[in-house]
């Protein structure tokens, strides 16, 4: 999953929240330093990421995708998902999209002074472009991949997966209402203290 599920997935904790969204840019074990509940929301974020890695319904999605990108699939699903929860998000969440992004920007400027040096050019970009909420349109999930693309190491095809993703709309979106039920069940318990849910082991 990406910066806009993760966040969700925290529910009303901001810690949860701020730690989820940091899971990506902080290797190993989290820094003592910081606060309980953010060190939690980044264990969380973890919790998050194997759970969904073997969610039958995005074992079946990554399936779907063909060479050059089927070796990508997991990080064209993260962001694609993202596309989706922000599309769906009045179906998820009382607040609108807008607004709860904006409080998601807010939130890390306000916790700017922990955020892993790592992240506060991806901080900037989020606020460049309108993200979270942009997610929801294809034009800013496309500049995203090209921008990711270039990020990496190695040659890759995330810059030309918008019209391999488009052409998969139709079957990614039953799976992704299939997986994503679960997999907020699965973060409510975790953060209620039954981290060992289904999918957790």
């Amino acid at each position: 999953m990406n910066i806009l599920a993760h966040a969700f997935l925290g529910g009303a904790d901001d810690d949860l929240r701020l730690g989820g969204m940091m899971g990506d840019f902080v290797r190993g074990a989290p820094d003592p330093s910081l606060p309980e509940g953010v060190r939690r929301g980044i264990v969380l974020h973890r919790a998050v990421d194997t759970f969904t890695d073997r969610h039958p319904a995005v074992v079946q999605a990554r399936g779907l995708f063909q060479a050059p990108f089927r070796r990508y699939a997991g990080i064209l699903l993260d962001m694609w998902f993202d596309h989706c929860l922000a599309r769906d998000f009045n179906r998820w969440s009382d607040v609108p999209l807008q607004d709860y992004s904006d409080g998601v920007r807010a939130l890390l400027r306000e916790r700017a002074g922990i955020l892993p040096e790592r992240m506060r050019g991806f901080v900037s970009y989020m606020e460049r472009e309108g993200l979270p909420a942009n997610y929801a349109r294809a034009d800013a999930l496309g500049r995203a991949l090209a921008g990711m693309s270039h990020r990496l190491s190695r040659e890759n095809p995330l810059g030309e997966s918008m019209p391999v993703l488009l052409a998969l709309e139709g079957e990614l979106w039953p799976r992704f209402r299939t997986f994503f039920p679960d997999l907020v069940a699965f973060a409510r318990g975790w953060a209620a203290g039954r981290e060992r849910g289904p999918g957790s082991e």
